[in-house]
């Protein structure tokens, strides 16, 4: 399989140049198992498992996720591979680990554009589009907002209205997948050998646009339950898929918990109207809640700034704030842990001598 075909280019060949030297090779996730990755390469699909040093010393966020390019030693007859390291990233989409640990966890590596799909049924949600493009920004890639369902939509333009006024320059295509309609709108994003990640909660229509674009049912797909309009997962794995355009696509399950992992920028990115608003604000370390000459709740009272878009604008700078505190704690922890064993090492060499 030609390597460009799966998104090979410049950046990438020049961090491998100085392995390849040493006989190694390289392909890219497709799909990640608990204990071991399928990979597209050269040498068609291979199964592939990390050494047991990078096992051991390797944090879960260095790990390969579905779209990175890996090195690796191949044993064709076997149609496996030893993977060796991990190529820097291009782009990375990452979210907050579930469970309360404060791990990053990629979800997607290597991606040129995402397609963060909402639902334009009962369960459409400007918030959680908000919260979205703040992991968009930090990606690295480029985001596209596709509003899905257009079929189910009593007030299309209103649902336009709210989500132009929250995504600011992001562009937003307005499609109904089960049915065909608006689909070639996408097509500008997929050109070959470019990756396109498809992103949202359970239920918006991501493995029925995969369907769509890849001209066959390869992902199972399921109606939204009735009553609340919300979504059941179908999709179980994060999968790379070849697109017959020579184009690439990675399908991702609903994600029930999207917890933040971002940094200040990406926020201001999303925020960029609130952001502006506080330039103008009498105090530079105005909180905007009751100071003088706060030129946001002053946008508030002229109904310039909805005040729900301003409230997730407060809960989103807060759980960063938070995550910030964490990271910082868990930096100290691990350093202290490392000194530790340093210390113990250098006793017992000593003590050798």
């Amino acid at each position: 399989m030609n390597l460009e075909y799966l998104g090979w280019n410049d950046f990438f060949a020049s961090n491998f140049e100085p392995l390849r030297q040493k006989g190694l090779t390289v392909a890219r996730v497709a799909i990640e198992h608990r204990n071991y990755y399928i990979l597209h390469s050269e040498f068609g699909e291979l199964s592939g498992e990390v050494t047991g040093k990078f096992r051991h010393q390797s944090t879960p966020a260095e790990f390969p996720g579905v779209g990175d390019w890996v090195v690796i030693s191949v044993r064709e007859s076997e149609k496996s591979a030893t993977i060796h390291s991990v190529l820097p990233r291009k782009s990375k989409f990452s979210r907050q680990s579930v469970g309360g640990i404060t791990t990053e966890q990629i979800v997607a590596a290597n991606v040129d554009t995402v397609f963060l799909v909402s639902g334009l049924d009962g369960d459409f949600n400007p918030r959680r589009i908000e919260r979205y493009l703040v992991l968009a920004w930090e990606s690295g890639a480029n985001p596209v907002i596709v509003l899905n369902k257009a079929d189910l939509c009593q007030n299309l333009e209103d649902c336009l209205n709210q989500v132009e006024n929250i995504a600011l320059g992001v562009p937003i295509i307005t499609i109904s997948a089960a049915n065909s309609q608006g689909l070639s709108a996408l097509q500008t994003y997929l050109q070959p050998g470019q990756t396109v990640a498809l992103l949202g909660s359970s239920g918006v229509g991501k493995s029925t646009i995969t369907n769509q674009l890849k001209g066959e049912a390869i992902q199972a797909v399921k109606a939204v339950r009735q009553g609340d309009d919300r979504g059941r997962h179908t999709t179980t794995h994060r999968e790379l898929i070849l697109l017959p355009n020579g184009s690439l696509i990675i399908d991702t399950p609903g994600m029930r918990e999207i917890q933040i992992w971002a940094s200040e920028d990406s926020l201001q990115s999303t925020f960029e109207d609130i952001e502006t608003l506080a330039e103008e604000c009498r105090f530079r370390d105005c909180q905007h809640e009751q100071e003088p000459g706060c030129a946001v709740q002053q946008a508030l009272q002229d109904g310039k700034l909805d005040s729900s878009r301003f409230l997730s604008y407060q809960k989103l700078q807060k759980e960063l704030n938070y995550l910030s505190q964490k990271q910082d704690q868990k930096v100290y922890i691990d350093t202290k842990k490392r000194w530790k064993k340093i210390t113990k090492s250098m006793k017992n060499y000593y003590k050798r001598d």
